[in-house]
């Protein structure tokens, strides 16, 4: 890929940015963001990393490959309108655009295009998201290729149908906030229980990577894993009967289903807000 245009100057945007230059995937000189007003963060962006961000859309344009679509999804009608001139067929739309179809961004831009839709999620930032992507028909093998080299840029990238984004939302998109209150009720306990806080987020953050580790290495289930550690009459089967009594399990297939449903209902009321089709 030779230049990538940014739409949008965000958190994600800045996450892209670092794993595209650290990974050197685009020399920093073919990096170019823009935003509706915000000079001051593009400002920033381009002192910290070398890139160019300004409001000439001819140059932010002009050679891109890829325009990667990041804007508040509220944003994304009065955003993709003013930039519909610069966009050509020819480009692969790399949408991060949470509730946004592949077909709205194509109505609103006015024609036919090769897009990637994408539910990265907050942990990109660190370069371990988990991200699921979507293509169009029109998204060539070319462009493919390009789409996973990018996402794999800021962790794990998967391929899914555009149906299951709603799915992939609930579950991992909003997943990093699971595990953070997780830790959060962990901590609170260890205080409980006399631990000192910063001794036992330490401990609690290294049982999760170690766990998470055993999980992705082994060829055991989580379930298998588990029942390894819960020895009869032992402490960590005292503590699985309570979780088990006040129906932990059920509340986070539940808390991952609500999540899920609230997705789909937030994507259809943007594509009324926004006038076009899901």
């Amino acid at each position: 890929m030779n230049k990538i245009a940014i739409v949008g100057a965000g958190s994600m945007a800045e996450a892209f940015i670092s794993g595209i230059l650290e990974n050197g995937l685009i020399n920093r000189n073919n990096v170019w963001v823009t935003n509706n007003s915000n000079k001051a963060r593009l400002a920033a962006l381009e002192e910290r990393y070398g890139i160019h961000g300004t409001y000439d859309l001819d140059a932010v344009f002009a050679g891109a490959d890829i325009v990667m679509l990041s804007m508040k999804p509220k944003d994304a009608a009065s955003a993709i309108e003013s930039i519909r001139q610069y966009i050509t067929e020819g480009m692969l739309i790399v949408s991060v655009l949470a509730g946004v179809s592949m077909n709205s961004i194509e109505a609103l831009a006015g024609k036919s295009l090769s897009i990637a839709r994408a539910m990265p999620n907050t942990s990109a930032a660190v370069g371990k998201s988990a991200t699921a992507i979507a293509v169009n028909q029109r998204v060539s093998e070319q462009q493919l290729e390009m789409t996973k080299q990018l996402f794999g840029t800021v962790g794990l990238a998967a391929f899914v149908e555009e149906s299951q984004l709603d799915a992939v939302t609930g579950l991992s998109g909003s997943g990093p906030a699971y595990i953070y209150y997780l830790i959060e009720t962990m901590e609170k306990s260890a205080v409980e229980i006399g631990l000192e806080k910063g001794m036992a987020k330490e401990l609690i953050v290294q049982t999760l990577i170690g766990a998470a580790e055993m999980v992705k290495n082994s060829s055991k289930s989580p379930e298998q894993l588990r029942r390894e550690v819960t020895s009869p009459g032992g402490t960590t089967e005292a503590g699985i009967r309570v979780l088990e009594e006040h129906g932990m399990q059920q509340a986070f297939i539940s808390c991952i289903k609500a999540a899920t449903a609230q997705s789909k209902r937030m994507g259809e009321a943007l594509c009324s807000t926004l006038k076009v089709g899901n």
